[in-house]
């Protein structure tokens, strides 16, 4: 590095001084500012190279999220991007650090009174400290992520829209210690416009009995006249297809997990929608997962008792509006069968998977980010791949601003116990229609759909749900419910 001037040393100690925290300052604020105006100006020069293709990758981000939020999503979730970002914030540390003693050195220490060297040097090792604690924390968050995303997304199978939908199982169960959901305590198909994230929610009961298997499947081959007790000795129920499915797996040659597959077989022969994607999420664990994201605000219309059904009752959820519930009683909320029906309990579930998706924000996300992502390691199985997250999540903003409509296929419409599939099918296709009614698709003469609501019906239709407004339910919850907030109310 080159020397100071020689006139810079016949300035006053105090002026030294100043001058001494003043390229400190500089370095805070624009890193190698200090080497141009004092010391290499090569050094610096390179600092502001970095400093600038830093702010451009950040300007790209900005404007590719503006333009293709979607794909800005899945290029910052890439594994390899994510990497790329922790590696470079390690980089900025020891670089941003060096540049900070570079710093104190240009500043003349030993020419400085005691005191003010004192200051000079704590002053220097604190700026070291928070710039590199900050680029360090961040890189461990940029990590987490990764990890989260390799664990719980992988490298799923791309699965098409079809008919301009995505359809995602949610199943929602119990594990063991080296399994999870093996009997799904809840079933419920989220069938979701690819083009506007709206959505409407399936509900299929546990205890439909049956069950058809798509024509060609082994399933269909196994029970050509639907999944019933007469021809197994399993809980030939809808939820028993799981159990049944994995402890056969020679009916899924190859594949990893026959029990989802079994599965979604039966909820695509059942509503007729292809089923692109399941999410498998494990109902003890999911507790951690709303303490993580710091549980949620729900309309408690009716006493829900805790425990019951096998077990003592151990206390009760009050009712009463804007009931804020940890992750312990949310869950109950969810999942209680005392002095309830499955039904009642399937609409509590729509109320709960509603409120999350209006109240969990991209800032609760991030501010909490590392408590979800531990949580959900533990908590959520899923086949979607890690290449689709910015789609999802994409819609998912999007559906944030809209009602969820749902069709539950539960009596008195349907009757469990011999249930009228083609009926089921009918009512799936109309909910769907009429929740794509609500959106008057127009080209804008690139190809592109623009929504606009169609009358006055559907403007009060589409007004976004409150974050903050979702609970419980009536005693016999409708089979078709046009905005699933509209029953969760106190």
């Amino acid at each position: 590095m080159p020397q100071e001037k020689p006139d810079l040393r016949s300035l006053s100690e105090p002026v030294r001084f100043k001058r001494a925290l003043t390229l400190l300052l500089m370095t805070l604020l624009l890193p190698g500012s200090a080497q141009i105006a004092a010391g290499s100006k090569k050094a610096g020069r390179w600092a502001w190279r970095v400093l600038a293709g830093i702010v451009a990758l950040v300007i790209f981000v900005i404007v590719l999220s503006l333009i293709w939020r979607a794909g800005a999503i899945n290029l910052m979730v890439s594994p390899k991007t994510l990497r790329f970002i922790q590696i470079l914030l390690i980089l900025l540390a020891i670089g941003w650090a060096a540049l900070f003693v570079d710093a104190y050195r240009l500043g003349r220490p030993l020419t400085l009174e005691r005191n003010h060297r004192l200051t000079t040097s704590i002053i220097d090792g604190v700026l070291i400290v928070l710039v590199m604690s900050v680029l360090i924390w961040g890189s461990t968050i940029v990590s987490t992520q990764r990890d989260f995303v390799a664990s719980v997304f992988g490298n799923g199978k791309k699965s098409e829209a079809d008919k301009g939908r995505y359809n995602v199982l949610l199943l929602g169960g119990d594990s063991g210690a080296d399994r999870i959901g093996t009997r799904p305590d809840s079933i419920t198909l989220a069938s979701i416009d690819a083009n506007t994230g709206r959505t409407v929610l399936i509900g299929l009961p546990r205890n439909m009995a049956r069950v058809p298997f798509p024509a060609g499947t082994a399933l269909n081959k196994k029970f050509p006249d639907g999944f019933h007790w007469t021809d197994c000795a399993e809980n030939c129920l809808l939820n028993g297809v799981y159990t049944y499915s994995a402890e056969h797996p020679a009916l899924f040659p190859g594949d990893p997990n026959p029990g989802v597959t079994g599965t979604k077989q039966a909820v695509e022969a059942i509503t007729g929608l292809k089923v692109n994607y399941h999410v498998l999420i494990d109902l003890a664990g999911f507790r951690d997962l709303l303490n993580a994201v710091g549980g949620i605000t729900l309309d408690v219309g009716k006493r829900v008792p805790i425990g019951g059904i096998g077990g003592p009752i151990k206390g009760y959820i009050e009712p009463g509006a804007n009931q804020h519930l940890d992750g312990y009683h949310a869950l109950w909320f969810a999942r209680s069968r005392a002095g309830a029906t499955d039904y009642e309990r399937m609409t509590r579930q729509k109320c709960v998977m509603t409120a999350m998706l209006n109240q969990l924000s991209p800032t609760t996300v991030l501010t909490k980010f590392q408590g979800i992502a531990k949580a959900s390691k533990k908590v959520v199985n899923t086949d979607i791949p890690a290449g689709d997250l910015g789609t999802f999540t994409d819609l998912a903003l999007d559906a944030k601003k809209l009602p969820v409509s749902s069709f539950s296929a539960v009596p008195p419409l349907i009757k469990t116990g011999n249930p009228d599939f083609a009926l089921i099918k009918t009512k799936v296709a109309e909910a769907i229609g009429k929740s794509e009614a609500l959106d008057k698709s127009s080209d804008d003469g690139d190809g592109k759909k623009t929504n606009a609501p169609s009358n006055s019906t559907t403007k009060k239709a589409t007004t976004p749900v409150k974050p903050g407004k979702s609970s419980s339910t009536p005693s016999k919850p409708g089979n078709d419910v046009d905005d699933v907030a509209s029953i969760c109310k106190a």
